[in-house]
């Protein structure tokens, strides 16, 4: 089964009292931990906000507080979810925060979860994104970075995928055709329709959906590994040596390619082309060295580039239902980008003519 919400804007919760933080840390914290400041950071696309909380007697000195949009609030994803017909007993987010820290992948560690208030007691990996490390350093060091990052992605494509764990939501739900689809179809009502504020015509609407068909068809065909779905430079925190993983609630299985895809051609982040080329290698050099790797190379690069496709068309259309629908209009200035990620892998490939053929004229930056 698939199903998506559509949640619309909401203002702003009130802060947690200080004394419900304070209690929770004399309570559920190690002994003489006590409260000290707490300060509101700046919060993402979602419905959730988040706090620092600077603690005094003892580590951990400061504490990451995650407030939901409402108790349980993760149970219902933003996003479509294939194989929702599973029964979501736990918070998807502590669900698989703790299927990650079993396999030694870095995600925060909870430290108390009062589920009553909504309020998660997170490890604090700091304020620097990966985004904002590459943002500021030299090209030598950007490689090491993503380096680093993929292998974090090869480890959790190879430990957190085998064995299955029948209690971690993700193995029961997939990035399958008709997810692949919803997608596509949520660019083409977002990014096209909403987006002009012109419905999409039949000959180009059926032509344009015919190639994305295929697209997810093919897509679909990879074998599937563990897929955190949001894997890029804002989800990923640099924390010393350490690189964080967080957001990663919407985990499911999918393609290899789709993490990869969002990593390495990020809305955030535009890495030079040359550089993308020799990631994939090392990526797959990984994936060698742990004899899981692919035989054909060049058959990887093109299902990367199609991937590629899938997950920037999203993108894009994302970022104009997060304006349309609830209100933030921060992440257009991103559609360029992502855009212009389509625009060269449509170029690329001869048999994607009639894609573009159909859909550029609805979309400025293809042309």
């Amino acid at each position: 089964m698939l199903t998506a919400n559509t949640i619309p804007a909401k203002a702003l919760l009130p802060p947690p009292e200080h004394a419900v933080i304070a209690k929770a840390i004399e309570t559920h914290f190690p002994p003489g931990r006590v409260l000290q400041t707490m300060t509101a950071l700046a919060g993402d696309a979602s419905n959730r906000r988040y706090f620092r909380a600077t603690v005094t007697g003892g580590p951990p000195h400061s504490v990451i507080i995650m407030q939901l949009a409402e108790p349980e609030g993760f149970k219902q994803s933003e996003e479509a979810v294939s194989g929702a017909g599973h029964q979501i007993s736990e918070l998807p987010f502590v669900n698989v925060r703790s299927h990650l820290a079993n396999v030694k992948i870095p995600v925060p560690t909870l430290y108390f979860y009062d589920q009553s208030s909504g309020l998660l007691y997170l490890e604090d990996f700091g304020d620097v994104t990966l985004a904002e490390a590459v943002g500021r350093t030299d090209p030598s060091s950007v490689e090491s970075r993503y380096k680093q990052a993929i292998d974090v992605l090869v480890q959790i494509q190879v430990h957190a995928t085998i064995p299955a764990d029948p209690k971690c939501v993700a193995f029961h739900r997939s990035f399958d055709v008709p997810l692949l689809m919803w997608e596509f179809d949520h660019f083409l009502e977002y990014g096209v329709e909403r987006r002009r504020g012109v419905p999409l015509s039949g000959t180009d609407g059926v032509a344009i959906r015919g190639v994305f068909e295929k697209i997810a068809n093919e897509l679909a065909s990879q074998s599937r590994v563990f897929t955190h779905r949001d894997y890029h430079s804002r989800n990923l925190m640099v924390d010393g040596q350490r690189l964080g993983v967080i957001d990663f609630q919407d985990a499911l299985m999918g393609p290899a390619t789709y993490d990869l895809a969002s990593l390495l051609r990020d809305a955030y982040i535009q890495l030079d082309d040359t550089l993308v080329d020799e990631l994939v290698e090392y990526y797959l050099d990984q994936l060698s060295d742990r004899q899981v790797g692919w035989i054909n190379r060049a058959g990887f690069c093109r299902l990367f580039d199609l991937m590629s496709i899938q997950r920037n068309l999203k993108a894009a259309g994302r970022f104009v239902y997060i304006d349309r629908v609830k209100g933030n209009p921060k992440f257009l200035a991103d559609i360029p980008r992502v855009l212009g990620y389509v625009k060269r892998n449509l170029e690329k490939y001869p048999e994607l003519v009639t894609l573009r053929k159909h859909l550029s004229p609805h979309v400025p930056e293809l042309q």
